[in-house]
């Protein structure tokens, strides 16, 4: 499933000097950035053009040089100095390599802005780059265009820096494409499959427990969501061991529903469809666990991916039924679309008992709540540990994937306290939705530092999505690269 790997490589150099059929320069209206042209002959085109591209974020103008090398030569805007994030060349890049291909250049030269750290604009360069060029055409039977080669020029060596952006984005990718695939294609078991190939191509450990693993094994809640559906339920666990034996690991944890109907409390018909994407929380997982291995990044990760499909049925499990839970606490359900934070209490208690990690962090699409509070370009955040949400936070102000933390306290856990059972998967009313599930799962573990990432709205574009040149219609792939920043930091 893991889409073709783009040709993406640095070089020591100035940017006259290297061979491309288009040679890129990103330039703010304070600071023209135009270096290196002064021999070519162009050097007043090329500052008219910066001039005129330069004070608005994504236009380009491209000059034709037929005696030279390259032959195009492209300016393209980033905007007034003090408008720049740290999304801004990430997005332009995009822009630029999309037009690139519409031109059916074969190999792209960009010219690193001295405006930032370079090894960030470096990396921000090869995230918009691969990025902008997926495309989730597996069904089609007209493929994109092939997407042409990047070599960043820099004038200090970024050669591992553009290695590491590479791999991270295609973990993005990766898990774009999983998400992507039709509920036909991928039900609980086809993912399972995914996970066990990638693990295999990367010396990782993956176990999959399926059948009565699940039902004999106390995993009531994965049990239960799954029982409706002719396609049996999944737990998959995925082990990478990049640090000492004895050194206890990073937990991620990924809600993979892989079609929620919303079972016997069934949805509304509309936009139904979308529902394959309910697994990206387990998808995400699977991105940042493949990068993680072929960064070989210095510690234990363990990833675990509970999924299931949630369908009406004879056998489905109802409101009104009781069930218990991994950790022994027994539910009470209300709603059978409330499922996903079954299936994610069963796991987290798993794999606190089973790894007793350093730290858990979980993504689920869990909450229509979520994106009435926040939008569809910021996830929630809730944790139990003030330092390892801080540093999550940290990593997501530099990766351009918003977070917004959420309290929970004693109040909120009240809300989930069952009068029949322990707890219940629906709070009392609709207020604090995103919260009252996020306190559901957090009688599901100890005392373990734990991050929960509500990404029902930043998971797939969706209005009102921000429009960004890297994020194509379909699955986004976030977290991906906050969890690796955070994983490197």
């Amino acid at each position: 499933m893991a889409p073709t790997p783009l040709n993406v490589k640095a070089v020591v150099s100035g940017p006259m000097d290297v061979e491309a059929d288009l040679l890129c320069f990103m330039t703010t209206s304070e600071s023209p950035q135009v270096k290196h042209v002064e021999a070519s002959g162009l050097d007043g085109a090329v500052r008219q053009a910066a001039g005129d591209v330069a004070g608005q974020m994504g236009r380009i103008a491209t000059i034709h040089n037929p005696q030279g090398n390259p032959p195009r030569i492209m300016v393209a805007g980033l905007g007034a100095d003090n408008s720049i994030t740290a999304d801004t060349i990430r997005h332009v890049a995009g822009i630029v390599s999309k037009r690139a291909r519409d031109i059916k250049v074969g190999r792209i030269a960009v010219y690193c802005p001295d405006i930032r750290d370079a090894s960030d604009v470096a990396t921000q360069i090869v995230e918009g780059h691969i990025l902008s060029m997926y495309s989730f055409d597996d069904y089609k039977s007209k493929k994109a265009s092939p997407a042409p080669e990047l070599v960043v020029v820099c004038e200090s060596d970024v050669a591992d820096v553009v290695e590491r952006a590479r791999i991270t984005a295609e973990g993005v990718a990766f898990t774009r494409s999983v998400a992507n695939m039709p509920p036909n294609e991928c039900p609980p078991a086809a993912l399972a499959d995914i996970a066990q190939k990638m693990a295999k191509e990367r010396d990782m450990t993956c176990t999959v427990m399926y059948g009565s693993q699940l039902s004999e094994g106390g995993f009531g809640g994965i049990t239960a969501v799954g029982q409706g559906s002719v396609n049996p339920p999944r737990l998959v666990i995925l082990e990478y061991k990049g640090g000492q034996d004895d050194e206890a690991p990073v937990a991620l944890v990924g809600k993979a529903v892989t079609f929620d109907t919303g079972g016997i409390s069934i949805k509304p018909g509309e936009r139904m469809d979308e529902m394959k994407f309910d697994k990206c929380g387990g998808c995400t997982v699977l991105g940042i666990m493949q990068a993680a291995a072929d960064l070989r990044i210095p510690m234990n990760i363990v990833g675990v991916i509970p999924s299931v499909e949630n369908m009406p049925g004879g056998g489905s499990y109802r409101p009104g039924d009781i069930i218990r839970l991994y950790g022994g606490k027994t539910a009470e359900i209300l709603n059978t679309d409330a499922e996903g934070r079954l299936i994610l209490s069963d796991a987290l208690s798993y794999v606190e008992q089973r790894y007793s990690p350093r730290c858990i962090i979980d993504f689920a699409t869990l909450t229509g709540a979520c994106i009435i509070a926040l939008g569809c370009d910021v996830a929630g955040m809730i944790s139990n540990n003030d330092q390892l949400a801080d540093a999550i936070q940290e990593s997501a102000r530099h990766t351009a994937e918003g977070v917004w933390r959420l309290p929970l306290d004693a109040d909120y856990m009240e809300m989930v306290k069952s009068k029949v059972a322990d707890i219940r998967n629906l709070g009392k009313g609709r207020a604090a939705g995103t919260i009252v599930a996020a306190a559901f799962l957090r009688h599901a573990i100890n005392d373990t530092p734990w991050v929960h990432l509500d990404i029902a709205g930043t998971a797939w574009i969706q209005p009102p999505s921000k429009k960004r040149s890297y994020n194509t219609t379909g699955a986004t792939g976030f977290g991906v690269r906050l969890i690796l920043d955070y994983l490197r930091r």
